[in-house]
């Protein structure tokens, strides 16, 4: 009914907002950690621990929403933890020693974590409810959220002080919320469409197996979060210090990955309806680890370069696919053991590959990456049924 898809339309845009604001708000928080490190005067060791706040509260949380999911509704939750998101993002800043600041982190973490369980668990809702596969176009609206934070934040950190320029993210993260908030404190979560003929394996899954293949989908999320996490801490010195590139050329290494995942991300839907989910993560998978073993062992940078880009464009649609499968099965607890795998993947990431580069070298480490995604190609493949259409 045309009331209807207005509904839906709007509670769309609403999301994307949210998922926007999200990735927004954390890279305007990443910007400013070496300001806020000389500001608490903390050592490298101290400021790593303080940073796990942010770590041990999204894992915890993300455990805890689900449930609260279930009981309260995805679309209350999602405004909550924005709330607290926006408000925690404020508190760095007010600290002035590692302790403090690890402190204000795991509340920041906390909300992190759970408003990526609730809206994840909203966007599920609202996929089975519009019967196409839009769910990529979530996690676009993350990446160029955070491309956006990352470099106003950039513009900004020479003529504001972290207080001021975190402050600002506060007000913004409000006034999104309560605008984009409206929506969903309005609207419960629309009513899944009648099961297609296309795609009747899904059902079946979950009434014998949904547990294990969630688990199975949130191994998917780790592979790709594992390649997020690497790109994003060990890229550039990859680039600098095994190709000598320079220090803006270095740079260039993850902005082309998280540019080429973006794009990937924002016609996913598309790339979707014509191969189905189960083709699509094959295929995103064998890219991905052909354009990591380009990336890592290419003798250029330009062919690096090239290398890292084929490889977010491989990883940008499985994150979303395993998110959107695992809700389908047992949803809002789904949602979060696949966030939560995948969460656990791209803190995994950067210090296994710091390890095996001790052990081998940076670009024999980073191959691990191709591996990863080789290994989210075979799960599509064992998983076709399960993947559907």
């Amino acid at each position: 009914m045309p009331g209807s898809s207005h509904a839906l339309t709007r509670l769309r845009i609403a999301l994307t907002a949210f998922f926007a604001l999200d990735g927004f708000v954390f890279a305007g928080w990443v910007v400013r950690i070496p300001a806020i490190k000389e500001q608490t005067h903390s050592s490298a060791g101290d400021l790593g621990l303080a940073l796990l706040g942010v770590s041990a509260g999204a894992v915890i949380t993300m455990t805890l929403t689900g449930r609260l999911c279930r009981r309260y509704g995805s679309h209350p939750v999602t405004v909550v933890c924005a709330v607290l998101l926006s408000l925690s993002v404020g508190l760095p800043p007010l600290t002035h020693s590692a302790a403090a600041l690890g402190g204000v982190l795991l509340v920041f973490g906390a909300a992190y974590g759970g408003i990526n369980v609730a809206f994840n668990s909203a966007a599920v809702d609202l996929v089975a409810a519009l019967g196409r596969p839009v769910m990529p176009t979530f996690h676009a609206a993350f990446s160029l959220g955070g491309m956006i934070g990352a470099g106003l934040g950039g513009l900004v950190a020479g003529a504001l002080s972290p207080t001021r320029h975190l402050l600002g993210l506060t007000l913004v993260g409000l006034l999104v919320t309560a605008v984009a908030g409206r929506t969903l404190l309005r609207q419960r979560p629309p009513a899944p469409r009648a099961p297609q003929r296309a795609e009747p394996a899904l059902g079946g899954a979950a009434r014998t197996g949904g547990r294990g293949l969630v688990l199975v989908f949130g191994l998917v999320a780790l592979c790709t979060a594992y390649g997020e996490g690497a790109m994003a801490d060990w890229g550039a010195l990859h680039l600098q210090q095994d190709l000598a590139a320079s220090s803006g050329v270095a740079a260039a290494g993850y902005a082309c990955f998280a540019l080429a995942m973006t794009v990937g991300r924002a016609t996913g839907t598309t790339l979707l309806e014509r191969l189905g989910r189960a083709r699509t993560v094959i295929a995103g998978g064998t890219v991905a680890a052909a354009g990591m073993l380009l990336g890592s062992l290419a003798p250029t940078v330009w062919a690096a370069l090239v290398g890292f880009a084929v490889t977010g464009l491989g990883l940008a649609n499985l994150f979303p696919v395993a998110v959107e499968r695992a809700g389908a099965l047992t949803g809002p607890s789904g949602v979060a053991v696949a966030s939560t795998l995948g969460y656990g993947g791209m803190l995994l990431g950067p210090p296994s590959i710091g390890f095996m580069a001790d052990w081998f070298s940076l670009p024999a480490a980073l191959t691990s990456v191709a591996a990863l995604a080789a290994v989210a190609a075979v799960i599509g493949v064992t998983t076709r049924r399960a993947m559907g259409r």
